[in-house]
């Protein structure tokens, strides 16, 4: 995020405005559902950070900096996203781990709530790799995982998922220590509550089972070791892994184990690939058995605090890139202590997907079990890696995409099922397409409401679907 970005984020309130002991002076980040601000602590005298609760969709702010919601109907979606950011914060207090976002205080004000936390200086992983890419060396990211990894054990120990493990959600301190930001369990919780066409996960970093809230049992440690694989794999690569959606359709990954990219050892590469099986059960069960295929440890708390204070002179920090401020993160889940591989087995047996402060909501994207079970029994192949829109063009028989006008770029694929003798209409008008070999046709699709027919023979089943920014989904028309 520029200067300009930051200086023009909507509603945002004015530098000098004051929260007692708290003197607000920049905005520092800013999403569509909070805004970050460095600001000035006159009691302690040190400078921390602040993010506001203001899901732009839901609310404004009025000319007395007072949160009002855009209508009536918003009200529940809102009420349940403040409860879901209170409760993280109370989670994110829980850990005292340097890897981790400290929360300070947190406290309620201008019909929103607030949370204090340290203020890290630094860039985050993105901003890292695009303005230095030749600084990710393989003794690179063996430095930065122990940390890491001690962060995310740290949260598996304690029975919870983070979800989002992404390169815009691991900060990068002055010192090179990573900090894992926040959940966003409030953008998690609208999102699940508002939108039953999609979930809001970042594309090539969530695994399948991510995808509905109805794979009981699936998630737990190994779905964010499958995110840091991806993470691990864009270092590596300079792009993450294919979408997984599109990967349980038809399978284009191919193992770092066999492209060798020069400069990066044969266990980190092997474990990068073990990570980023499309089973959970083929991944590493805890951040333990991650670490041993790297032959690296996993830190401690104390060990963190020796290294700093050792050699703080031999950091060396590239020049920052503008790149805008990640957003906050999806809600955590609960789980089983991380301490016995036996105990991982059991949680496919059991509900995990509750979330910490209310009932995830509705289902999003059931269809996707149809998808987990195309899975079921079979080995995932490992073509060449392609993007969601490049599966179409290099399929044996690709699904034709619908046709969009010249001057609204395509930002969506959708996937669904088409059989022979069916008839796919977009907004009512017939739509020429090829489903491939797995029967998936596809549509890239610009922004825009649209309304999905599959027409046979005396039947029709329907789907309506929003399109507001880029995504890869499988849909399922209904009857």
């Amino acid at each position: 995020m520029s200067a300009n970005d930051k200086k023009n984020v909507p509603n945002a309130l004015p530098a000098g405005h004051r929260f007692n002991e708290f003197e607000i002076k920049e905005v520092i980040g800013g999403g569509g559902f909070g805004i970050v601000y460095r600001a000035w602590d006159h009691l302690l005298e040190r400078t921390i950070a602040i993010k506001e609760y203001l899901p732009v969709s839901l609310v404004s702010r009025d000319e007395h900096l007072t949160i009002a919601l855009r209508g009536e109907r918003y009200q529940k979606l809102f009420t349940a996203g403040l409860n879901s950011f209170i409760q993280e914060a109370r989670l994110l207090a829980r850990f005292n781990h340097p890897g981790l976002l400290h929360v300070l205080r947190f406290w309620e004000e201008n019909g929103t709530a607030y949370m204090g936390t340290l203020y890290y200086s630094g860039m985050t992983l993105k901003e890292w790799q695009l303005g230095s890419p030749e600084t990710l060396t393989d003794a690179w990211i063996r430095q930065l995982l122990p940390p890491l990894f001690g962060a995310i054990d740290t949260i598996h120990q304690a029975g919870y998922l983070h979800r989002d493990i992404s390169l815009d959600n691991i900060q990068i301190q002055d010192n090179q220590l990573p900090v894992l930001l926040d959940f966003g369990s409030a953008r998690k919780t609208i999102g699940n509550l508002s939108d039953q066409t999609e979930i809001m996960l970042k594309p090539g970093y969530a695994p399948i089972e991510q995808y509905s809230e109805e794979s009981d049992g699936e998630q737990g440690p190994w779905t964010d070791i499958y995110a840091l694989g991806a993470v691990l794999h864009t270092l590596v690569t300079g792009n993450p892994p294919p979408v997984s959606v599109v990967r349980c359709i038809e399978d284009r990954y191919q193992p770092l184990t066999q492209l060798r990219p020069e400069g990066f050892s044969l266990p980190l590469l092997n474990a990068i690939d073990r990570a980023l099986a499309m089973k959970p059960q083929d991944r590493p069960q805890s951040v333990d058995e991650f670490a041993a295929l790297i032959a690296l440890p996993v830190s401690t708390v104390e060990e963190l605090v020796s290294s700093v204070a050792k050699a703080p002179e031999e950091i060396v920090i590239p020049e920052p890139v503008p790149v805008p401020v990640p957003e906050a993160q999806p809600q955590p889940v609960p789980i089983a202590p991380a301490s016995a591989s036996a105990e991982y087995a059991s949680l496919r047996h059991h509900r995990l997907a509750k979330p910490l402060a209310i009932a995830a909501g509705v289902a999003v994207l059931a269809i996707v079990g149809i998808a987990i079970a195309l899975m079921q029994g079979e080995e995932s192949p490992a073509p060449a890696e392609q993007s969601a829109a490049a599966v179409n063009q290099n399929s044996e028989t690709p699904a034709a995409p619908a046709a969009t006008p010249a001057d609204k770029p395509t930002i969506a694929t959708v996937y669904l099922k088409l059989a022979s003798g069916e008839t796919l209409l977009l907004n009512d008008k017939p739509v020429e397409v090829k489903p491939n070999t797995s029967g998936y046709a596809s549509l890239n699709l610009p922004a825009g409401h649209y309304k999905i027919d599959v027409q046979t023979a005396g039947a029709v089943r329907s789907q309506q679907l929003d399109i507001v920014k880029p995504g890869t989904w499988l849909i399922n028309p209904g009857s």
